[in-house]
């Protein structure tokens, strides 16, 4: 059974250092006060529904999504997240610790249950937690009736979308066809010891298989026929690879195999059907193609930005409130983001209790679905409007158009600083589940650094330089922040 533990924030001064010194509030110290951590005890607690207290105790939330945010924080990998909380003294009083731990306070493995046990909705939760804390009502006026503010339309919205690259080579037809062999090759290597099997394992040399691949691959631009027999003759491999297996199992039963090794080759044959079927009809696209046998669930998204046509991740669709980020959908399978205007619209409207302004876009979303419902409900959408322009209005609509277009900039900014600094160019979680868990990750992370700047502003921009008596400079209207 999870019991939840002290909410009540350590001072700085509290943390004890068992070589001397104290703390000071430096970046995780404010981000420690910063999290909303009574919603993160309240999403972990959900997990642990067994209400018997004997058993392992569970690792507290703090420290489990508190791990989470500094890999993300530092972009770093599970095995370098781990060392970074073990050495600094700071990354522990973020997790909530009381005192400095020489040791790791968490086996390695244990990122994988903490990405399992907070999943991308989970992250989503709280990061709309994050901005309702950070950000003050937008239907909150100084004075006016309550209902005329409401029926106002405030703020503006920016969508786009992107995609967070999976940690896999990129793939060709014939590449994966000889992984698929040597996957086989491998099983029947382990049965065949397993078993102790004696004589000829495959029916074919492996390194002649190998060379062949080998000999095509190697080529800087190899021709066309070239690659199609090469991939036939991989396919030849593979069918007598799978009749052997097939004879194996046959002779020592079902239970010859593991689990790993059953879906591996469920996935191989699926890779053997669609290649079958794409030498067979090369114009015709193959529907859930798959790309990696490691992660049969990522998909090519077709992206066609330069130097990048294609890549393969989840597609996320973002929308960008005051410079805070939301992932409004996510998944591996692409879609047309033009669809999700409506939903992130509705999704601003329950936040604020009001309508966007403005929705700042490109021309992807200006389908007319999109113009009417913008239009029923009194929001400007980007870029021009449908019909010959009039004369008196080219030149409003131009200006218009233009700081819209520096406006929505800021939504190709998120997505640079999501990608080069807090590690969504190229996701390293291997599962489904936990791979989207880290893209959401990412993003939180950006948005808790973003959050704080803006706090430091808040609080910079309180204080008021004046020059005393004596000509020296001196602080007044100074205040501390929550933070």
């Amino acid at each position: 059974m999870y019991k939840k533990a002290d909410r009540a924030q350590l001072s700085i001064e509290e943390f004890f250092l068992p070589f001397g010194g104290r703390l000071s509030a430096n970046k995780w110290v404010k981000l420690a006060r910063l999290m909303p951590w009574d919603l993160v005890e309240d999403i972990y607690a959900e997990k642990f529904k067994n209400d018997r207290e004997d058993g392992n105790v569970p690792i507290p939330a703090r420290v489990a999504f508190g791990a989470l945010k500094i890999k993300a924080e530092e972009a770093s990998t599970d095995e370098r997240a781990l060392l970074f909380i073990t050495e600094n003294p700071y990354a522990q009083y973020f997790l909530g610790f009381r005192e400095f731990q020489f040791k790791a306070s968490f086996d390695l493995s244990m990122m994988v249950h903490f990405r399992k046990r907070f999943t991308a909705q989970d992250v989503a939760k709280i990061n709309e937690e994050l901005f309702r804390r950070t950000h003050p009502p937008k239907n909150d006026p100084p004075g006016g009736s309550e209902s005329d503010e409401k029926s106002k339309n405030k703020g503006k919205l920016v969508l786009d979308a992107t995609v967070g690259p999976a940690d896999i080579r990129y793939p060709t037809d014939l590449s994966l066809l000889n992984e698929c062999r040597e996957n086989l090759e491998k099983m029947i290597d382990e049965m065949s010891a397993k078993y102790k099997r004696k004589g000829r394992k495959l029916a074919y040399s492996r390194k002649k298989a190998r060379a062949k691949y080998l000999k095509v691959q190697k080529q800087k631009k190899a021709r066309v026929s070239a690659k199609k027999k090469a991939c036939k003759e991989q396919i030849d491999y593979i069918e007598k690879n799978l009749e052997t297996l097939d004879m194996l199992v046959i002779e020592h039963g079902a239970d010859s195999l593991t689990e790993r090794q059953l879906q591996r080759l469920e996935v191989i044959e699926k890779v053997l059907e669609q290649q079958k079927f794409h030498l067979a009809n090369p114009k015709k696209s193959v529907p859930e193609r798959i790309v990696s046998l490691r992660q049969p669930f990522v998909r090519p998204i077709v992206r066609g930005k330069a130097g990048r046509p294609t890549e393969f991740g989840q597609k996320l669709a973002l929308s960008i409130v005051d410079g805070f980020a939301f992932v409004d959908v996510q998944s591996f399978d692409a879609f047309n983001e033009g669809i999700t205007l409506i939903e992130s619209a509705k999704k601003f409207h329950a936040r604020h209790g009001c309508w966007p302004e403005a929705i700042q876009v490109d021309t992807i979303y200006r389908n007319r679905d999109n113009r009417a419902f913008c239009k029923a409900n009194k929001i400007r959408i980007s870029g021009p409007r449908l019909g010959r322009p009039k004369k008196d209005e080219i030149q409003a609509d131009k200006e218009q158009a233009y700081r819209d277009s520096c406006e929505r900039n800021i939504v190709e900014s998120r997505n640079g600083i999501a990608k080069r600094r807090y590690g969504l160019d190229r996701i390293l979680a291997y599962l489904e589940e936990t791979s989207q868990t880290e893209a959401a990750m990412a993003v939180f992370a950006m948005n808790a650094a973003a959050c704080l700047r803006a706090l430091l502003r808040l609080l910079f921009g309180r204080v008021r330089v004046v020059v005393g008596c004596s000509g020296g400079p001196m602080l007044t209207g100074h205040t501390t922040m929550a933070v």
